[in-house]
């Protein structure tokens, strides 16, 4: 019996049950178990200001690490890129959509008249403000259904989501604009699951269900991350996806205010995509990235 570790939201449990499904398709027997984060407890403060990395997987990696849980379901974005040590991500699963998308309040008219967006990513306020300047965003938290229920009656213009998560739950109702010119957080689309590496039985079990082409890019996208952020919550955008045996890479760092960006693109073959990540964020930190993070966490003490 191979108990599965998820947190309680909607989402999660349907991803988790995903896992469980293709699991089951392969002979195994599963069992779901229901873990809260601190993330979930608080939903008050932007999860920039809370200071804690991993804040959605910290509970879920405990319960691993005490033996209480064999495998945990992430989405990959909320999970740190330095894992805890122990700890592997077994699986990659095919990716959803990558993008970000503005959903829009029923009663919105026009920017002019709406300049009010609700978001509590950091990289997402980055670039609507670098878009639009003269919008004012404020804090949105809690599951996909709160934040819905909270634009549903607040002042906003509309909300910034990830189309996958309300695709994956079937809330995707309202109106609502793709924003192709947003660059996603790194992982974001792909739902992984982590074990324990000591647990090589058990890594060989989830193994199939790994996506080696959603690997290679989410594992591009994490590295650009890492070499970035240094441990800082910081507004950084990647993606990288594969098309015509190339991939295609684009990455940004923001400031906090979207006034300042410095960007890399690249595409390169299939081939050559060793250290793309690396490579792709000593561009940036060599066009003043290295200046900017030190502005980024001088402003977030």
């Amino acid at each position: 019996m191979i108990r599965i570790g998820t947190r309680k939201s909607a989402l999660a449990l349907w991803q988790a049950n995903y896992v469980k499904d293709q699991l089951e398709k392969k002979g195994q027997s599963c069992i779901l178990v229901t873990i809260e984060s601190s993330g979930d407890q608080n939903l008050l403060k932007p999860l920039y200001a809370m200071g804690i990395q991993g804040i959605f997987t910290k509970a879920l990696d405990h319960a691993l690490l005490n033996n209480d849980i064999d495998i945990a379901v992430h989405s990959l974005k909320d999970v740190p890129t330095l894992l805890a040590k122990g700890i592997k991500i077994s699986a990659y699963l095919k990716r959803g959509a990558a993008n970000d998308i503005m959903v829009y309040q029923k009663k919105f008219i026009n920017w002019e008249k709406n300049n009010l967006i609700g978001t509590g990513s950091l990289r997402r306020k980055a670039q609507w403000l670098r878009k639009y300047p003269y919008h004012i965003t404020e804090n949105l938290r809690g599951n996909l259904q709160k934040r819905l229920d909270k634009l549903s009656k607040s002042k906003w213009g509309g909300a910034i989501f990830a189309q996958a998560g309300l695709e994956r739950i079937n809330l995707l109702k309202n109106k609502f604009e793709v924003l192709d010119w947003m660059i996603p957080a790194p992982g974001q689309g792909t739902i992984c699951v982590a074990s324990l590496e000591k647990n090589k039985v058990l890594g060989e079990t989830v193994k199939p269900l790994n996506c080696i082409d959603t690997q290679l890019c989410s594992e591009i996208e994490r590295t650009f991350l890492n070499k970035l952020e240094g441990g800082c919550t910081a507004p950084i955008g990647a993606h990288a996806f594969i098309k015509e045996e190339e991939i295609n890479f684009h990455g940004g760092l923001f400031s906090l205010d979207g006034a300042k960006a410095i960007f890399y693109k690249t595409k390169v073959n299939i081939n050559k995509a060793e250290g793309l990540g690396r490579k792709a964020a000593s561009q940036i930190l060599r066009k003043g990235g290295y200046e900017l993070m030190l502005e980024i966490k001088k402003l977030m003490k």
